[in-house]
């Protein structure tokens, strides 16, 4: 089953020092509702993230439900996004459904920026853990 929602929030941010790259989507205009924020470092992964398998890209939903490499195919299709995610991880992101449907209903060029920011973010780590990538 697929779960659908529109999203009212296209954000990104890159973060000053360094540390780590975003791109998010929220329901709400404000940041509510149902969020994806896709996360990944902005250094190369160190032996520790690697021992700890989060030398990958982070998925974080609401409440806080985290998973690392959980994205296996993200597809971008003007402004509507299809995300297919690893099973094994739904209990850890506090989701039933292992497809995610976001339309984008932000401006343009939060949309541009979205998706500039989610190909980083997706394409960062280990290689076994980078999903196709389709529009992005």
């Amino acid at each position: 089953m697929t779960y659908r929602f529109t999203a009212r929030a296209a954000k990104t941010e890159i973060d000053p020092d360094g540390y780590f790259t975003e791109a998010a989507l929220a329901e709400g205009e404000d940041g509510s509702g149902f969020i994806m924020m896709f996360m990944a470092g902005e250094e190369e992964p160190d032996d520790q993230e690697v021992a700890l398998g989060m030398d990958t890209h982070c998925l974080v939903t609401a409440g806080q439900g985290t998973a690392y490499g959980c994205v296996r195919e993200a597809v971008l299709t003007g402004n509507v996004l299809r995300i297919a995610l690893d099973p094994e991880a739904l209990a850890d992101l506090r989701l039933a459904d292992p497809e995610i449907e976001a339309v984008i209903e932000a401006p343009a060029e939060d949309i541009r920026q979205f998706r500039e920011v989610l190909a980083q973010v997706l394409g960062y780590g280990r290689a076994d853990a980078v999903p196709t990538c389709v529009g992005i």
